[in-house]
Parts: structure tokens; sequence; C-alpha cells
């Protein structure tokens, strides 16, 4: 197969599932992926997830991390602290068909969410005890750990596939959007074809300490939450009615896709950085 090169063209962690994203510029790999990246996740009073498909407000909640502890802040509110290292009452989970051991967080937090959302729910965390697998069916022999996501540890899209999306955009004279709407852990640059993620197999970059291989193995079909305004927490109509133009996707029975998720192969404990140069095998 042939080997492409390509560079990382920027790193994101979604500490919160579906609250906004930080970018930052360098990343340790855990066996659930990205340091951090979804760890904490905000539920019903049945422990059920609740994203941004049904509170598209909850793009406003922009987290920090740092000084040993997780920020949130939101309009209007002030900081909610938690300290990484605190523990919480063990409790169950659901995120989407998967019921999963967490810790929930207190009712300070839970107050915290009442206020910005409007609705009695409550902040929960990962137990990293346990072992949630992506689906064989896409992984194949590989076992995939998962913190909240919605079922595979790595995100992966590219600048070209933005770049593709945003001269669309400008043809229905619609304004441009950032990566942040897609919600990636990793973004690639030196692609030439929009959307060569598609077409992509394993990933391999030199870090300290020996290679980092990730290996996509499933388009990802697209909801309505790149639709929301990340300035504004409402919900609009595109990008989603212009990708629906041009990328229903046939391994997916015809869902709109836009990015791959992926999987790690090797790398646990070493750190990605932004600028970093790789090369990628075909598919096919």
């Amino acid at each position: 197969m042939s080997d492409l090169g390509l560079r990382i063209a920027s790193l994101h962690v979604h500490p919160v599932k579906s609250c906004a994203g930080l970018g930052v510029d360098h990343s340790l790999l855990t066996a659930t992926g990205l340091e951090w990246d979804r760890q904490w996740m905000v539920v019903d009073p049945n422990g059920r997830f609740v994203t941004q498909r049904q509170r598209p407000a909850m793009a406003r909640i922009r987290p920090q991390l740092g000084a040993g502890a997780l920020r949130l802040d939101a309009p209007g509110m002030r900081t909610l602290v938690l300290p990484l290292a605190a523990g919480g009452t063990p409790c169950r989970a659901t995120v989407w068909d998967d019921e999963v051991a967490a810790f929930d967080l207190g009712d300070e937090a839970a107050r915290w969410l009442e206020a910005v959302l409007g609705e009695p729910l409550r902040l929960v965390r990962f137990d990293p005890a346990q072992r949630r697998l992506s689906s064989a069916q896409w992984t194949g022999p590989l076992e995939a750990e998962n913190g909240f996501a919605d079922g595979f540890p790595i995100l992966v899209a590219s600048t070209a596939g933005l770049d593709e999306l945003n001269r669309r955009l400008a043809e229905r004279g619609q304004p441009p959007v950032g990566i942040e709407r897609f919600r990636p852990n990793l973004v690639l640059d030196g692609l030439e074809d929009a959307n060569g993620e598609d077409f992509l197999d394993e990933l391999r970059f030199e870090a300290e300490g020996g290679p980092v291989v990730i290996k996509l193995v499933k388009p990802c079909v697209r909801c309505t939450i790149p639709s929301v305004d990340p300035a504004t927490g409402e919900q609009g109509h595109e990008p989603s009615d212009t990708l629906a133009g041009y990328r229903a996707d046939s391994r997916m029975q015809g869902g709109i896709t836009f990015g791959m998720n992926a999987v790690l192969v090797e790398g646990v404990g070493r750190v990605l950085r932004v600028g970093m140069e790789g090369q990628a095998t075909l598919a096919f």
C-alpha cells in the first residue's frame, strides 16, 4: 500500500461530553483516547446521557483543565471547580445502549447544571476501572476502550475536508464554519483530496518513546450537532443542509458522514503534538 505524508494540524479534547472542546498543543494518549477526553458526562435524573442533540445550549458550557482541576464556565455563571483527584458517589450511567459504572459528582455540580440548562441534571465521571469497548463489527480483533465517547476513542478529520465544506457553503451564500463543530480529536493537514481521511487505513507518528499507530475503522455519521452554533448554543440548519448535498455515504446506508472514527493500535503513554509529521497507509 502507498504511504502518504501528513502532519497534525490541531488536537482537541472534549472533557465533558457534548460541551465545548479545548484545542491543545499536545496530548497524552491513554487506553480510552486523548487524556481527559469525554471523561465527564451530563445525565438526566434516570442516569441517561444528555447532549446537544436535545440541549443545544450545552455548547456554551466551556471547560478548562489545569492546576489539578476541571473548571466549567457558562454565560452569567460563576465558575464550577471540580478537583481532578476528587472521587464521587458510585452510580450507573447510560450512554447509547451501554450502561456503565460512573461517579456522581454531587449536588453542587447538579445545581450548577440546572441553573445553566433549566432542568434537573447531574454530572458524572467515567469509572476507569471498567472496560467499555467499541463495536467489534468495526474494530475486528482489536479491543478499543472508550470513556463516554459515542462509540470510538478517537475521531479524525482533515483541513481539506473542512476547506471543501466551506467552499460549498460560500457557494450557497452561507458563512464558513470551524472544525470545532465536528468535535474531532485529531485534525490532519497534507491530504490532497477533500475528505481524504475516508480512504486511510492507519496513521503512524514517531513519538518520544516509540510509535503511535491509529487505525481508522468507521465513517462518522453526523447528527444535528454540527449545526449548533458554538458561540450562541442555538440550533440551525447549516452546515448539515450543505453536507447532505454531497456526503451521503453508501458504507453507512446513505448516512451523512464527516470524519472517521478511529482506534489506538499502539502508543498508550506517548504524546501527540501539533505539527508532528507522520505517514498514512491507504485502505484500498
